[in-house]
C-alpha cells in the first residue's frame, strides 16, 4: 500500500516545472533531520504532492516516488538521502496554503504545523482532498 507525502521546496532553488520537463529526476531538497526521518520512510510507488514555498505558497503538482531513498551521490555526508521522483501531473489549479488552512479536512495536516519541513506525511483523505481542491477529478467514489 502506497503512502502519501507532501514535498516542499523553495521555487527559486528548485521549481517543480523542472520535474515535468525531465519527467523523472533526483530530488535532494531535504536538509533538516525531521524531514530526513520522513524521507527515509518513502518508498517507490508512494504518491507525492509538490508544494512551492514563498512567494507562491501553494501545492502545484502531483508526482510519484520512483526509487527508495538512497545516499545523495553529490553530498559529502553519506547520511544525506535523496529519492527519484517521476512527474504525474500539474494540478489544473494550484492550491494555496491559505485554502489548506480553512478546509475542515486539511486543518490538522502535519505540514501546516511545520510549513518549513521539506517532507511531510499526508493521510489518504488529505491527499484526495487536495487533489479535489486542485481540480483533479477523483471519480464517483470520492
Amino acid at each position: 500500500m502506497s503512502r502519501h507525502w507532501l514535498f516542499a521546496t523553495d521555487p527559486t532553488v528548485y521549481h517543480w516545472d523542472t520535474l515535468f520537463v525531465k519527467g523523472k529526476e533526483l530530488w535532494s531538497q531535504v536538509r533538516s533531520d525531521a524531514a530526513l526521518r520522513y524521507l527515509k520512510q518513502a518508498r517507490r510507488g508512494d504518491q507525492v504532492l509538490c508544494y512551492h514555498g514563498a512567494p507562491e505558497r501553494s501545492i502545484y503538482a502531483h508526482a510519484a516516488v520512483a526509487s527508495d531513498p538512497y545516499p545523495d551521490p553529490h553530498a559529502r555526508n553519506k547520511k544525506q538521502l535523496v529519492v527519484d521522483l517521476k512527474a504525474v501531473q500539474r494540478l489544473p489549479r494550484p492550491v494555496p496554503a491559505k485554502e489548506l488552512k480553512t478546509d475542515k479536512i486539511l486543518r490538522k495536516m502535519k505540514f501546516l504545523a511545520r510549513p518549513r519541513l521539506a517532507v511531510s506525511p499526508l493521510s489518504e483523505q488529505e491527499f484526495n482532498e487536495i487533489l479535489h481542491l486542485g481540480g483533479v477529478s477523483l471519480g464517483p467514489f470520492r
